[in-house]
């Protein structure tokens, strides 16, 4: 089946005024315009092609890249908003629609919303929603402990941020674990900390425990190197001023050097901590 929202790899197989018709194994054909037929184009060649709707509400295929496909989430600026709801730049001829009964709060051109793509059953559309929560699934999670995944940033709370993992399920980075700003629909990698009896997921930035150790050790002699050798910070130092220097917490702080102190990388002293070869 062509299915809306999706790549396909599709053989081409015959030329009109209008465009290439593909046709998948099953024989469904679909038009691919002329303004994104391939110059030297030969039939029988496979081509990969995403799938939508035109302006017509006819399943067309483009070359083009969109920014988003069906069942995955991503962070997408408004363009318009008419009395039927908001449209989206996806990176298409033909802008996303977002229903008002699918938005969070009432969507403005200009802003960046981080949205879910699905399939309208009623309609046969694709659409979007900035309800993103209602489309994540924990009841039966695909990650493990330590595991490293993608992040979506999708909200403050007052414990800390929700993040969407791997496009699937809902995690919690909490205030405490966070060390570098954070924007609403940003990407970045993390990894699981913990996954609690009623599969909630807490996630860090760092790798968790022990693993954390060899990076932040890292972190720590590129500053050394990038400030001539010394740096005026030590276990003794308050945990909010290691937290903003090195984006680590105090005790992954100690960890990673002691660690170096051990190797001897670096010497420990009263005023901070110099490099061996300083």
């Amino acid at each position: 089946m062509i299915q809306l929202g999706e790549f396909h790899d599709l053989i081409m197989v015959r030329e009109t005024d209008h465009g290439v018709y593909l046709e998948n194994n099953e024989g469904e054909e679909v038009l691919l315009p002329n303004k994104y037929v391939p110059e030297n184009w030969k039939e029988g060649e496979t081509i990969n092609v995403f799938i939508y709707l035109d302006h017509e509400e006819r399943p067309v295929a483009t070359t083009l890249q969109p920014k988003i496909k069906l069942d995955q989430f991503a962070k997408l600026r408004c363009l318009e908003v008419n009395k039927f709801g908001a449209f989206l730049d996806w990176g298409l001829e033909k802008h996303l629609f977002v229903p008002f009964k699918e938005q969070v709060i009432p969507m403005q051109p200009g802003e960046d919303y981080l949205v879910f793509c699905y399939l309208d059953l009623e309609t046969g559309r694709l659409a979007a929603s900035s309800k993103v929560h209602a489309f994540v699934d924990n009841s039966e999670l695909t990650v493990e402990p330590f595991e490293e995944v993608d992040l979506l940033v999708s909200n403050m709370t007052d414990l800390g941020y929700n993040v969407i993992i791997n496009q699937l399920h809902l995690g919690l980075i909490y205030h405490d674990d966070v060390f570098k700003p954070l924007k609403i629909g940003g990407s970045l990698r993390g990894f699981i900390k913990k996954i609690r009896e009623d599969n909630k997921i807490d996630v860090i930035l760092q790798r968790p425990g022990y693993r954390s150790i060899e990076p932040n050790a890292q972190k720590i002699l590129d500053k050394l190197k990038s400030s001539g050798g010394y740096m005026n910070i030590s276990d003794k130092s308050d945990p909010e001023d290691i937290k903003e220097r090195l984006q680590m917490s105090k005790k992954s702080f100690k960890k990673a050097a002691g660690s170096l102190y051990k190797q001897r990388l670096i010497d420990i002293r009263e005023d901070g901590l110099h490099l061996k070869d300083q």
